[in-house]
């Protein structure tokens, strides 16, 4: 599956300096260049280890197949890898995940089936493949990133033979892979994009396609692989084809839609885990409104934080949202070089969130920003 289908501690809070009372909430604190030296187009979260943020870009590098990098909170960026396209994968399109102090990721293509591979990376910059997919019933194309759970690693792949609807899978950190389930397509989900989520004994996620309305469900399955249905996107005023991974609060799930709502500019919706779904926000389309959120939602003292890519030439937006549903708009991309069309879910450090932009910023290559609220 090509991109085309997202147009996706203590001891640190000691290095992220408060901003002063007088200035802006918003600043782009990183600008990728692009080109050999470095990353370009970023779809996914940044991950905090250590006092230093780490992320990975879709392209750019020695290679232009993609990076892993790391920034300091205030902007000094460190290409770590650069793909090379062929077996240790290219396109990384996920964000990371911290195990026990070493990296782990997925890339959406590369290997020797291209069908992508799950990789490992030391913060100075090691990297080891640790499964290569083969397109065939272990799945391809794995646009999410993993979750952890105790000793074992679950992870979703988009698609894969026979017939290009995804799998969920588990593997051991040292790769011993296992599908869990395949979709079959038609009424039921295909095309796994977000990153799985736990709550209690038992894991959930989101398809991109398939479904009772062919515009994407919601599922639970068991760590023995039973899977069920849990929700049809795309009746009536529902979202549609959503892309970002549900949050947990309070045992009541929340995520966003692109597309779907009365508008077609998507919505934020909560979901129970038995399914039932109550939309909380429509997006209208309008200026002050513009929506189609690929990005998933940050939950700060009350309120929801998410990010809109706008569609249809409208201009990406941060916003904020209660519960209830209020939206407000908190600051319009693209006006300067702070960046354009996020895709990525913003995560907090202290009081302060920090998140991407797949591109846009002084070179046009996607930046690195932080807000405080």
């Amino acid at each position: 599956m090509s991109k085309s289908f997202t147009l996706a501690a203590s001891a640190a809070l000691g290095l992220l300096a408060a901003l002063p009372a007088s200035a802006a909430k918003y600043e782009m604190i990183y600008s990728f260049k692009g080109g050999p030296t470095d990353g370009s187009e970023v779809p996914a979260s940044l991950l905090l280890v250590g006092g230093l943020f780490y992320g990975t870009t879709y392209s750019g590098g020695a290679n232009s197949f993609g990076t892993v990098f790391s920034i300091t909170p205030g902007g000094v960026e460190t290409v770590l890898y650069s793909f090379k396209g062929g077996s240790d994968g290219a396109g990384p399109w996920a964000p990371l995940i911290d195990v026990g102090g070493t990296l782990y990721g997925t890339t959406g293509s590369g290997g020797p089936a291209n069908a992508g591979t799950i990789f490992k990376i030391t913060t100075a910059g090691v990297e080891k493949v640790v499964y290569a997919f083969q397109n065939g019933n272990d799945g391809a194309n794995p646009m999410a990133g993993l979750l952890q759970v105790g000793s074992i690693l679950y992870g979703t792949t988009a698609g894969g033979d026979p017939i290009d609807t995804g799998t969920v899978f588990q593997i051991t950190k040292a790769g011993v892979y296992s599908q869990l389930y395949q979709f079959f397509g038609g009424v039921e989900p295909s095309g796994p994009v977000a990153s799985l989520i736990k709550l209690k004994n038992h894991l959930y996620g989101t398809t991109f396609q398939g479904g009772l309305n062919i515009l994407g469900a919601a599922f639970e399955i068991t760590k023995k692989g039973f899977l069920q249905t849990i929700h049809n996107f795309g009746s009536g005023v529902d979202g549609a084809d959503p892309n970002a991974n549900l949050i947990d609060i309070n045992g009541l799930f929340y995520g966003t839609t692109p597309s779907g709502g009365i508008a077609e500019f998507g919505v934020v919706f909560s979901l129970t885990p038995g399914g039932v779904e109550t939309v909380l926000h429509q997006f209208t389309g309008s200026p002050d409104d513009p929506g189609a959120p690929y990005a998933g939602l940050t939950y700060v003292n009350g309120k929801f934080y998410g990010l809109g890519t706008g569609g249809y030439g409208h201009d990406s937006t941060m916003f904020a949202m209660t519960p209830a549903g209020a939206m407000t708009k908190l600051h319009v991309f693209g006006k300067g070089n702070d960046g354009s069309g996020p895709l990525s879910t913003m995560i907090l450090v202290g009081k302060t969130l920090y998140g991407t932009t797949y591109e846009g910023g002084d070179n046009g290559y996607g930046t690195v920003f932080k807000y405080t609220p």
